[in-house]
């Protein structure tokens, strides 16, 4: 049975960079699951019809981390419809052997409840959208903003809201970083490993 890793947590926490550096230390694969709903939304039209058509190129679009594409995203993702047709997509990607890394909102909760380690990532605000800002070349204070509006939104949704498992590790980073936050998550992987 293949080793899964759930990483959820808001926009610009370091979820992603955890999630790849993990994936990358235990020889897993990994996979952004922000991305297909970056993707649905950045396709437009029917919100739907673009999840159930998702492909390879879609995932590849040069505009998936702009801010654009991160409302979009989080507007999408409150579609039950969408979620649906995103979620056998990931659940299949999680079964890969030898183990899997996925990063999102909904991983531990929804996409895969029986994961082995579960990490809820989290930041102050005005931290987040710090690190947003300087990714983006973008005004922090209406990165700060965005964040607030997409954080709203995301724990609001009736289909599968942002939340921590109740299970899940919290790993707060605001004060960490990227090496410290990877060491505490490669050490709270080492434990679940045995």
């Amino acid at each position: 049975m293949p080793f899964i890793i759930a990483i959820d947590g808001p926009a610009a926490s370091g979820k992603g960079t955890i999630a790849r550096a993990l994936a990358a230390h235990f020889g897993f694969h990994h996979l952004d699951t922000g991305l297909l709903y970056r993707a649905v939304g950045a396709k437009g039209g029917d919100p739907v019809a673009a999840a159930q058509g998702l492909s390879a190129a879609d995932l590849a679009r040069h505009d998936l981390r702009s801010a654009e594409a991160g409302q979009a995203a989080s507007r999408v993702a409150a579609i039950p419809e969408v979620r649906s047709a995103l979620t056998d997509f990931q659940r299949r990607y999680a079964a890969q052997e030898p183990g899997a890394v996925l990063d999102g909102r909904d991983i531990g909760t929804v996409i895969c409840p029986d994961a082995a380690v579960k990490l809820y990532v989290v930041a102050e605000d005005h931290v987040r959208a710090r690190r947003r800002a300087a990714e983006l070349g973008a005004d922090a204070d209406r990165i700060l903003a965005e964040l607030r509006e997409r954080d709203a939104r995301d724990a609001a949704r009736t289909a599968a809201p942002l939340r921590a498992a109740d299970d899940a590790v919290v790993l707060d980073t605001t004060t960490m970083d990227i090496d410290a936050a990877v060491a505490e998550a490669v050490r709270i992987v080492r434990g679940a490993l045995g």
